[in-house]
């Protein structure tokens, strides 16, 4: 189920919030707590049925795991469990996320004709199954209270982040639902939690939506662009994916708050990160945070010497790369990205005597030109897209990318207010680039400030009408980025 969509504004959530309440006024805290789980499992389960067993039954094997935990004491026993449990998740999700990417690569090394498994990869496998990874280190490591099922099954399905993170762990969640002062509806909780679901619905579906429309166009369409145009749809893009994750963020925290559970920060402006090593400490950080709890500080991080700490890193953003796709253009990406962190740390003299402004531009172009890896369906169409932009060739701005920037209300408040604008101005395309940037450059994030919400007729206005106008656009809807990792 998306959160922009008809059936998920108008009756899920509505009815969620109403069931989860009504039944916890009634004191019975753990029917409350299951019929929150039965829904976030209807959430997952609503895009195919099929998903339910596989969520389901990771989640049972995870839970025996840290149950044998409890009651093994020995050493090499607990080693061998978890390494046991390593496996079994990893192995899952090699199994649906990367068998097919392990198999074309076979044919093409070693020139065979192996038939593609065709193996329908489950929504949010990657993150589900991190963060049950997470619970069973912690596990091994003597870090877990005595949950029961109910409430361990309801962290990892908790659903405004059951697929596409934040990656929240154990001692951030469960507590929250056995909070029985957070049973009660709090309505400073609510009304903060409306705007910021609504913000990010306005991101997701008014920003990152109409910049993916013409994003779609050209990397559909690459051998017809020009330098002009691929330089508009690689910014188009490196906008889309910031309001789409950037949406989806605050959405869940959003909802999260409409449950007066706190969600971890996830998103923090990573376009104003003046190097890339700060861009990482902004952008997916509970991601960040998963690779560096769980790999690069086992891997030794930063005490074994300076070789063996950029080796580390090296590996954490090859991992991160694969983490999101199977394919060679992520792991070309996080490799890129792991060389220059490593380049940023070992020349931190060199560049703390740039100017910030120049860090920024040289991070923010690293960064634009690293998301066409990351969108092009292979190095193939990667390379030629580069090539498109360093051609040179610089002409008129298409037609097909203008026509993803005149939107029916703008076509009906231009013929209100009797503006005539011809189909190949560039005002509108203008207009909202200049817009999302002054959005990412000098806002910050609505979700993780410190300062006390306040419900304002002004937020209640601005909130009301964002709503209505994403929902009449909901005809349109697509997934979140993200949904595909």
């Amino acid at each position: 189920m998306l959160f922009n969509s008809y059936l998920f504004v108008l009756f899920f959530l509505p009815a969620c919030i109403l069931g989860y309440y009504t039944i916890n006024h009634f004191k019975k805290y753990e029917l409350a707590q299951f019929f929150l789980l039965a829904m976030s499992l209807w959430f997952y389960a609503y895009f195919n049925i099929s998903y339910l067993f596989i969520i389901l039954g990771s989640i049972a094997v995870n839970y025996c795991i840290c149950l044998f935990f409890r009651h093994i004491s020995g050493a090499k026993a607990r080693k061998a469990l978890l390494l046991i449990g390593l496996l079994l998740n990893i192995g899952i999700l090699i199994y649906y996320k990367y068998m097919d990417f392990f198999i074309r690569n076979i044919n093409a090394v070693f020139r065979k004709e192996y038939a593609l498994w065709g193996i329908l990869l489950p929504l949010g496998i990657s993150f589900f199954t991190f963060q049950q990874l997470s619970f069973v280190i912690d596990a091994y490591k003597r870090e877990v209270p005595e949950y029961s099922l109910l409430y361990y099954a309801s962290f990892v399905t908790f659903f405004p982040q059951l697929v596409a993170g934040p990656i929240v762990t154990h001692d951030e969640l469960v507590p929250q639902f056995l909070d029985r002062e957070r049973k009660r509806i709090d309505w400073d909780y609510m009304a903060e939690g409306i705007y910021i679901f609504v913000l990010g619905l306005s991101k997701k579906v008014l920003l990152a939506d109409t910049f993916g429309n013409a994003v779609n166009w050209g990397y559909g369409h690459i051998e017809k662009l020009d330098s002009t145009n691929a330089l508009i749809v690689m910014l188009a893009y490196t906008i889309q994916i910031y309001f789409d994750f950037s949406g989806y963020c605050d959405m869940a925290a959003g909802i999260g708050r409409m449950f007066h559970v706190d969600l971890p920060q996830n998103f923090r402006s990573p376009y104003q990160a003046v190097l890339i090593t700060d861009f990482w400490d902004r952008w997916h950080m509970t991601l960040t945070r998963f690779f560096t709890r769980y790999v690069y500080i086992p891997l030794g991080g930063n005490r074994k010497g300076t070789g063996r700490t950029y080796l580390n890193m090296m590996i954490v953003f090859l991992a991160s790369g694969f983490w999101h796709g199977a394919n060679w253009t992520f792991v070309f990406w996080g490799v890129c990205h792991g060389a220059f962190m490593v380049v940023t740390r070992c020349c931190g003299k060199f560049f703390q005597k740039i100017p910030k402004v120049i860090n920024w531009v040289i991070t923010f172009l690293f960064v634009n030109v690293m998301w066409i890896f990351f969108r092009a369906d292979s190095m193939a169409d990667a390379w030629l897209f580069l090539g498109r932009i360093t051609a040179w060739d610089f002409g008129k701005i298409r037609g097909s990318i203008l026509g993803k920037f005149r939107l029916t209300e703008i076509d009906f408040l231009l013929e209100r207010l009797k503006i005539e604008m011809e189909a190949d101005s560039p005002l509108i395309l203008i207009l909202f680039f200049a817009f999302s940037m002054l959005i990412i450059l000098g806002c910050r994030n609505v979700y993780g400030r410190t300062e006390k919400f306040r419900a304002s007729v002004f937020k209640i206005l601005v909130s009301a009408g964002l709503l209505v106008w994403c929902i009449f656009n909901f005809s349109g809807i697509s997934t979140f980025l993200y949904f595909n990792f």
